[in-house]
This record gives structure tokens, sequence and C-alpha cells, in this order.
């Protein structure tokens, strides 16, 4: 990874900005960040050894243009050509820009763009919903070869699946705030986006915790060294088809506390089995039942990314499907709430043979209860 900084500090235009490394750090040695000044790196990727050769080499790995301000600020848009004349001459590296001023592309980019450079990824950022509905939009629109989303420091809930199913977005990253007045990140808004980019093929990088993280109701100070080496060690990032969520330390439900939690769902606790159900159930018997189960459940639960997830599962037409919805074992993001199943993985038999348990451990549960409720 090359670090090419043409031009220092920047001005604060989001939410994500308010406490902005770069201000930060300049702040503690006397410097306003504020001020935009073009630096002595400008000419990075081109500049040559003794020997006439280029310094900055493919095998240096990506070129990150601009991380101590914005490639489009207005401020630097007399600099900007010559970047485009470093990035066009040098297309045998890889640059990715990271932008929050997506809205300001068009009216930067050189005459020769046509419909992108191959070795250009723009990266917008977006770190809350707010300005993902109004980002990522615009990302999607405008002629680009490579896309991807940062949602760091990610500050709320976000849902952006409807973006990512338009197969335009190569990769999505996420990650908390560092810094000493860091807002909180919380891990269900990690998995969230998570469970998003499974579900639409879409690679996915959980970066750093945070220096304040949530996970399950509690808050957690994390010391910057550690930010992140805890979200690597998490298991949470993930590429399609290789297998990284097999990593993922999870324990199961205790069966009791499921149970409890179940019944103060107004949701699940209203699915109950009907009287042709129970009558179906007898008819056939329990172990019947069960290999129903266990198909329903390799076909429609099992793979990586179950086709048609979250709607794979009718509401009725039969008892498994009735007790998928009573248990939350009806799609993968259910199984990940409720029973800490990651997504992004498939199935082992332990995992399906635990499913099974529940469903005939509820529909044994309803067959047992008086038909008046």
């Amino acid at each position: 990874m090359t670090i090419w900084n043409p031009w220092h500090g920047c001005r604060k235009i989001s939410p994500g900005c308010a406490n902005c490394y770069v201000y930060r750090r300049d702040e503690s040695i006397g410097k306003d960040a504020s001020q935009v000044t073009k630096t002595n790196d400008y000419d990075l990727p081109i500049k040559k050894n003794r020997q006439k050769e280029y310094k900055v080499t493919p095998a240096d790995g990506i070129v990150f243009a601009c991380m101590t301000s914005d490639f489009f600020l207005e401020e630097a848009d007399e600099w900007r050509e010559g970047c485009w004349d470093i990035i066009r001459e040098r297309r045998d590296l890889e640059f990715h820009i990271i932008t929050k001023r997506i809205h300001r592309f068009e009216e930067c980019i050189p005459p020769d763009w046509g419909g992108g450079w191959e070795n250009v990824t723009i990266c917008s950022t977006c770190e809350n919903q707010d300005r993902a509905d109004y980002r990522l939009p615009i990302l999607l629109s405008l002629p680009i070869k490579h896309r991807e989303v940062i949602a760091e420091p990610m500050l709320g809930e976000m849902d952006i699946e409807k973006y990512l199913v338009a197969g335009l977005i190569e990769h999505v990253t996420c990650g908390g705030e560092s810094g000493p007045n860091a807002r909180p990140c919380d891990f269900r808004w990690i998995k969230e986006v998570r469970r998003q980019c499974v579900r639409t093929g879409v690679s996915f990088t959980f970066k750093q915790t945070g220096a304040v993280f949530v996970m399950d109701g509690k808050t957690y100070h994390i010391d910057r060294k550690l930010q992140i080496a805890q979200a690597k060690k998490s298991g949470y990032s993930y590429t399609p088809g290789m297998g990284m969520a097999d990593k993922i330390v999870y324990t199961l439900p205790d069966r009791n506390d499921l149970w409890a939690r179940l019944s103060k769902s107004n949701f699940r606790s209203r699915f109950h089995l009907s009287e042709n159900d129970r009558k179906y159930v007898v008819e056939k018997g329990r172990d019947t039942i069960r290999k129903h189960a266990e198909d329903f459940v390799l076909k429609r639960l099992a793979s990586e990314n179950p086709e048609n997830d979250g709607k794979q599962t009718p509401m009725k037409g039969h008892p498994v499907f009735t007790a998928q919805h009573a248990t939350a074992c009806c799609c993968r993001g259910c199984l990940e709430k409720w029973h800490n199943i990651p997504s992004g993985k498939v199935l082992n038999d332990k995992e399906c043979a635990y499913i099974v348990d529940v469903l005939m451990e509820w529909i044994n549960r309803e067959i047992a209860k008086s038909p008046e409720r």
C-alpha cells in the first residue's frame, strides 16, 4: 500500500467529518487543517530513483490518493488535472480515491475519462443512512469502472441493499470511529450491512471496531492499537466463496433462553399450528416431519447465500414452515440474529441438526397444547 497526498487540508462537510483525524493531528502540532496546501509529494507516483526507475511499483500495492484531504475538494481544482496526468501515465498502478464529494465527480474528471479508467477505483463514503441515500445513487449513476463504499466512521444502522443489488458496487468497508471523542459503533450495524453484502454477493471488510464499541448491549472502550486487530479477529470480513465465515467463533443460544425470547416477540409468538397442520403431523408421524424439516433446511437454508434469502420460507402450507417462522429459523438473517449462526457460511451437519431439533421441539410443544388456546 502507498499513500499519495498531493495536497493537504480539507473542509468538513458532513457528520462523519466531526472528529476528523487530520484536524486532530494538525491541531496537535499547531496547524490549521482547513488550510489546503499542495505538498512535496504531489508527483510521488512518477518520481524516479537514480536508475531512472519509478520509485513506486505495482509490487507496492494499491495507491490511496488524498488520505489527508479529498480528491474532489474545490480548493484543489487547479492541481487536479496534473494528478489525472500522473494517473494516466501510471496505468500500471491501481489507484483508490476515497471521497465525500462524489457530487463533484463529473465536473472534475479529465476529457478522456470515457466510461472510466481501469486502474481507478472510486470509493464513496457514507457514515449514516442520510449520506448513503444521497451519495450512493450518485455513485451508481456515474461512468466509473470500479466502485466501492466505505462506511467509516459508521454512525448508525444502514440499509444499502437496494444499492448493492445493482451489481455495480464491488466492495463495502465498515468501521468505527477512533480518537478521544469517538462516537459509538454498534456491532449490530456492522453485522446488518455484512448480511446485506452476503445476500448480494458483495465483498465486505470489517476494518476496525473504533474506540467505543457496542456489542450485545455492552459498551467497550478499545485501545487504538487493538481496534483493527479485534475487527480482524472477529472473522466478520467476507469474500464470496472463500469460506471465511467458517472461522467465526460463536455460541448457540441456551434453549430455555431461546424459548423465553421467542415468547416475548409479538411476531414470533403469533405463529401456531392450525388444526390441519396438527392432523398432518399426526397422520405422517414425527419421523416423516423431521425428514421434511431436514430437507427444507438443506435446500433452503444451508448454502452460503440461499436463493431469495429472507423470502424463501412460505408463511404457511406445511407445519415446518410455520415452525420456521415461529422459531426464527426462516432465513439466514434470522438465524444470525436469534441463533448466532453467522450468515455467509455453508451450514455444517451440527448446525443443520440443531435447526431441525429446534423446529421439531416447537412442533412437539404445539402438539402437546390443547387445540383451544
